[in-house]
């Protein structure tokens, strides 16, 4: 099986040799940027990355503008790195199109259990195709059809997406959702799954009805 390709990105040369040092003993290819420009430059010049970790403070451009800068073209899962752990700058993270955020200092073997799962979680049951009211989901082109048109959904709208779709008819939590989508204990504020499922729910348009909101609880997906 071709092996997968991971951008690492931290100004602190020990810390990218960290952390593509456990990469690659997991059997990954590993691509090293040391600054924001430089991150840039690597992500567009090289086609099939699977997955960026990408540290938030850096030279040149830090992590937020780079960011950005990918989510205008890419939905490639990103995993931040930050020495910060306030809760806004989390919130801040999630808002930019982030898929996971880990504080500095982390374990290198959690960091990488993340990565495997949510490459794993992104290729899963790659020959089913979902269709439910109107809905078309495509998991091996990691597609999203309303209506017979295609919708742009970021990695982390997908996933939620799809887990509404496989758990349809019963009441989550925001506790089970975050535990499941982001497949580990997240202590921040519900905000935070609030703000994805209002972006959802935006993307789909009349078909945003579908998710409904049990008040006191979080959401359930009823067609």
């Amino acid at each position: 099986m071709e092996r997968l390709k991971v951008l690492v990105v931290d100004d602190e040369e020990r810390m990218r040799k960290l952390i593509s040092d456990f990469l690659k003993l997991k059997d990954f290819d590993v691509i090293e940027a040391g600054d924001g420009d430089e991150a840039v430059d690597r992500f567009f010049s090289d086609k099939d990355i699977a997955l960026i970790i990408l540290d938030v403070m850096m030279p040149k451009m830090n992590g937020w503008d780079v960011l950005k800068t990918i989510r205008e073209h890419s939905k490639v899962p990103v995993i931040m790195l930050t020495a910060r752990s306030e809760e806004q700058d989390e919130l801040k993270g999630f808002e930019y199109g982030a898929d996971e955020y880990i504080s500095k200092p982390f374990s290198p073997k959690i960091l990488v259990a993340r990565v495997e799962a949510i490459l794993r979680r992104s290729g899963m049951n790659q020959e089913d195709v979902i269709n439910i009211g109107g809905i078309e989901v495509d998991k091996s082109a990691h597609s999203v059809k309303i209506d017979g048109a295609e919708v742009e959904l970021s990695f982390k709208e997908y996933e939620l997406l799809v887990y509404f779709i496989e758990n349809k008819g019963i009441a989550l939590s925001r506790e089970k959702i975050l535990n499941n989508v982001w497949n580990y204990d997240y202590f921040g504020d519900a905000r935070t799954i609030d703000t994805h499922v209002k972006k959802l729910r935006a993307k789909m348009g009349t078909k945003g009805d579908y998710i409904k909101t049990v008040w006191g609880m979080g959401y359930k997906f009823e067609a």
